[in-house]
């Protein structure tokens, strides 16, 4: 009888818990921890989904031609999280983003969710190879090939000597 009664019971939790399953939404970090996250002081004001989208990424390792969470490459990762917080389309390629998507943009006047350009290796000086999303107060987020997705500071001599332009994308 006991081994009757048992077995009923699981019958029972195992049919309860096959319903349908419950949307989340999605998460919301609070400003006060995204701002513990990224190191900047992020209010209300600024783009939360972007930050929000952005910090989930951040320390995924670099893939070349990646676009998923085991890895990714620095257009990929813009791509993606572009589609993410904006709802917009881009291309795969750091010099397609420049030349189909973009407006240039100084230096001195980036805004949040511009995307930077860069050309860190050889070759024409002019074509960038490498894209980030700027943030704010000078730092932009990108897959680094060697540390996968950093926050990194547009200062940074590194960063100063293989600049481009940034672009402001057009939607």
């Amino acid at each position: 009888m006991n081994k009757l009664l048992l077995l009923l019971s699981v019958l029972c939790l195992l049919l309860a818990s096959c319903g349908t399953r419950r949307q989340l939404p999605p998460r919301r970090d609070s400003p006060a921890e995204l701002s513990r996250r990224f190191g900047l002081r992020i209010t209300g004001k600024d783009n939360l989904r972007l930050y929000t989208s952005a910090s989930r990424w951040m320390g995924t390792p670099y893939r070349f031609g990646g676009n998923s969470s085991r890895g990714v490459d620095c257009s990929g990762f813009v791509s993606i999280l572009y589609r993410e917080v904006y709802g917009v389309r881009l291309s795969a390629s750091s010099a397609d983003l420049l030349k189909h998507h973009c407006k240039r943009v100084r230096r001195s006047g980036l805004k949040e969710g511009d995307l930077v350009f860069f050309r860190t290796g050889g070759g024409n000086r002019k074509i960038p190879n490498h894209v980030g999303i700027y943030l704010k107060n000078n730092k932009f987020i990108h897959a680094s090939t060697s540390r996968g997705v950093i926050l990194s500071n547009l200062s940074e001599p590194y960063y100063l000597r293989t600049w481009i332009t940034g672009g402001r994308v057009k939607r």
